[in-house]
């Protein structure tokens, strides 16, 4: 219950400064228990699992076309575009820019809740979905 707590907080305020010590405090725990806690639960770190949500949520902000990889970086809480840039690419298999500069129109049809999970970044050896093509 503590874990999933800290996990929603990370969910809801992914755009906010967020680090271990201060998520331990939302789950009751010190900060290494916090941090070996989440990854046996969870199956990543607490630091991973963040930055998978805030590029997540980066890709629905590059859909939209209306703002910079600047712009979007910021938005969702990055304080690094070189940072930002590396894991999105990572994550997603191509860089911010040319994911942005790619046409989503095919995908306007589909419900975002369907969208999302067939959009959502998925790490190397992870079960699921997959990254969109």
């Amino acid at each position: 219950m503590r874990l999933r707590r800290a996990r929603d907080a990370m969910d809801r305020d992914y755009a906010q400064p967020l680090d271990v010590p201060a998520l331990a405090r939302v789950a009751l725990m010190s900060p290494g228990h916090f941090s070996r806690s989440f990854r046996a639960a969870f199956g990543e770190t607490p630091y991973s699992y963040l930055m998978t949500r805030r590029v997540e949520r980066a890709k629905a902000l590059l859909r939209r076309g209306d703002m910079s990889v600047t712009e979007v970086c910021f938005a969702v809480g990055c304080t690094s575009l070189g940072s930002f840039s590396s894991r999105f690419t990572e994550l997603v298999g191509e860089s911010p820019s040319a994911y942005r500069a790619r046409d989503h129109e095919a995908g306007e049809a589909i419900p975002a809740c369907v969208a999302k999970i067939f959009t959502r970044p998925v790490r190397n050896g992870e079960a699921g979905a997959g990254a969109a093509p």
